[in-house]
C-alpha cells in the first residue's frame, strides 16, 4: 500500500501542537527534526502511534520524529502546511520568554547551525561520491577499463571536484539560510575563500596583509569550518546593519558594508581559526586510532546507541570535517559502517530464531528495510527495545566488525548510500581495501546474526 506522506505530515503537525508551536524544521536521512517553542506540548505516545512513524527522540534541543527513507517527502508536505521555507528557520515569538544563555543552549545552537547547513548537501555529496566510486572501479587501480588520460576518467574526476573543491561556497549558501541572511551573500563569502587571486598567493607563499595585519595563507578548498565561522559573523553584521540602515539605502549599502566588515575579519581571523578547529577535530578522531583496532571496536560497539539518542550528529560532523580535510576516512571513522551492518545482522538473527510467524515476519521486514532501505531504527526500536538481549548482540557485531576494519586500516574514500551499497565507499585505492571493507561489514552482520540466534532471546522470550 502506498505511503500517504501528506497524511503523516498532517498528523505529526497536529500531534506536536500545530504550526504555532513549530519554530523550525529540517530533516536528515530518516528523521524529521523539529525545533519547538514548547517541547513539553507533544504527546509522545500519540506521535509514536501515527501510521508511518517509527519512533520519537528528543536530543540536541530537537524533537526528532523517526520516519524512514520517505522523510524528504514528508518534510516537503510539512513545510507546505506550516509555511516554513525549505531548510530555513522562522523567528521565535519576540514577545515570548527568551532562553537563558547556557552551555547547553550554546551547544544546541551550534548543532542546529551545523546540521542545518550540512543536511541539504547530502544528495549532492552522495552523487559526487558515487562518481568517485565509479572512477575507482573503472580506473587503472581496479578493473582498468579506462586510463587516467581518458576523457571519461577526467570527466568523473572533475564532477567529483565540482562538489568537494567548491565546498566552502555550498556551505556558505546553506549557512546563510540558517542565520537568516541572503544565501547568495553566504555563497559569496565561500567564493572569496576560493578566489583565484587568493589561491595564487597561497600557492606561491607570497606575504599578504590587510590594513597591515598579516593574513594566514591557507588553502580553504574542500574545507567546511572556515566558511561556517565566516558566515556566522557575517550574519551578525548583516542583521545589525539591516536594523539601523534607512529603508531607502538598505538594498545597496547593507550587503556592501557587510562585506567591508566581514571579509577582513574572515581572512585575518575566522577562516584561519576554522582551519585550526578542523585540524583539532580531525586529531580528536585520529586519537581513537592511537588505540588501534580497539578504538574502532569501541566506536562500532556504541554507535547505534548514539543513533538512538540522536547524539551521533556531532560525531558525524567531526568525521565529515576530517574527511573534507584529508579526502578519506579510516579507523574509528569507518567503524559506524560495521555498526550499521551489525544492526541488520540482529534483524537477520531474529528472523532465523523466532518461531512465531508474526514476530518472524516482522524481523524479516526489519532486515529488508535495513539492508535495502538503509534504516536501522525499526530494528533498534521494534526489536532491541522489546528483546533487550539483542542490544548485547548488537554490541558484539559492531565490535567485531569495527575491530576488523581498524586492524586492516580499511579506508572509505567517498560518501555513499545508507543501504548495502555503502560498500562502494571502500573503492578509491586498492582492491585489498575494498575486500577488507566488504569482509569487515559482512563480518559484523554475521557475528551479530549468530549472537542474536544463540543468545539474543531468553527461554521465556521464545516460549512467548
Amino acid at each position: 500500500m502506498a505511503v500517504d506522506n501528506k497524511k503523516i505530515a498532517q498528523e505529526v503537525l497536529e500531534a506536536v501542537g500545530g504550526k504555532d508551536n513549530v519554530t523550525s524544521a529540517t530533516h536528515c536521512m530518516t528523521r524529521l527534526r523539529l525545533t519547538l517553542k514548547d517541547m513539553g506540548l507533544p504527546n509522545e505516545e500519540t506521535v509514536k502511534n501515527i501510521n508511518g512513524v517509527i519512533g520519537v527522540v528528543q536530543a540536541g534541543g530537537q524533537y526528532q520524529v523517526i520516519i524512514g527513507q520517505n522523510v524528504p517527502k514528508v518534510y516537503a508536505e510539512f513545510c507546505n502546511m506550516t509555511g516554513l521555507a525549505m531548510q530555513e528557520t522562522i523567528k521565535e515569538n519576540l514577545d515570548g520568554p527568551k532562553e537563558k544563555l547556557s552551555l547547553k543552549g550554546i551547544g544546541k545552537a551550534i548543532m542546529d547551525y551545523t546540521s542545518g547547513t550540512m543536511a541539504p548537501m547530502i544528495p549532492a555529496m552522495m552523487g559526487a561520491g558515487l562518481c568517485k566510486a565509479l572512477l575507482a572501479l573503472l580506473g587503472p587501480y581496479m578493473f582498468n577499463v579506462i586510463g587516467e588520460t581518458d576523457n571519461l576518467y577526467i570527466l568523473l574526476n572533475f564532477v567529483y571536484d565540482g562538489f568537494f573543491y567548491f565546498l566552502p561556497i555550498m556551505v556558505g549558501f546553506n549557512a546563510a539560510k540558517k542565520v537568516n541572511i541572503p544565501p547568495t551573500l553566504g555563497a559569496f563569502m565561500g567564493g572569496i575563500l576560493l578566489a583565484p587571486a587568493f589561491m595564487d598567493i597561497v600557492t606561491a607563499g607570497t606575504p599578504f596583509d590587510i590594513f597591515g595585519i598579516p593574513v594566514t595563507l591557507v588553502n580553504y578548498s574542500q574545507s567546511m569550518v572556515p566558511a561556517l565561522l565566516s558566515v556566522a559573523f557575517m550574519g551578525l553584521v548583516y542583521r545589525f546593519l539591516a536594523k539601523v540602515m534607512p529603508d531607502t539605502l538598505t538594498t545597496i549599502f547593507t550587503p556592501f558594508l557587510t562585506l567591508v566588515a566581514a571579509v577582513p575579519v574572515s581572512l585575518i581571523a575566522l577562516a584561519p581559526l576554522g582551519n585550526i578547529i578542523a585540524n583539532a577535530l580531525g586529531a580528536g578522531i585520529a586519537a581513537f586510532g592511537n588505540f588501534g583496532f580497539i578504538g574502532s571496536a569501541f566506536i562500532g560497539a556504541i554507535w547505534e546507541f548514539l543513533v538512538m539518542t540522536g547524539m551521533h550528529g556531532p560525531v558525524i560532523m567531526t568525521m565529515m570535517v576530517d574527511f573534507f580535510e584529508k579526502g578519506y576516512m579510516t579507523g574509528a571513522s569507518v567503524a559506524p559502517n560495521a555498526a550499521t551492518w551489525a544492526c541488520w545482522g540482529v534483524a537477520l538473527g531474529a528472523f532465523l530464531r523466532l518461531k512465531n510467524k508474526q514476530e518472524k515476519s516482522t524481523a524479516g521486514g526489519f532486515f529488508v528495510s535495513g539492508i535495502v532501505g538503509g534504516i536501522t531504527e525499526p530494528t533498534l526500536y521494534g526489536l532491541c527495545m522489546k528483546y533487550r538481549r539483542c542490544f548485547l548482540t548488537l554490541i558484539i557485531g559492531g565490535a567485531v566488525g569495527g575491530a576488523y576494519l581498524g586492524f586492516t586500516k580499511a579506508c572509505t574514500y567517498t560518501f555513499g548510500a545508507s543501504n548495502f551499497l555503502n560498500l562502494i565507499t571502500f573503492t578509491g585505492s586498492t582492491t585489498a581495501n575494498l575486500v577488507n571493507g566488504i569482509v569487515g561489514s559482512v563480518l559484523a552482520l554475521v557475528a551479530a546474526a549468530a549472537a542474536t540466534y544463540f543468545i539474543g532471546f531468553s527461554k521465556e522470550d521464545l516460549k512467548a
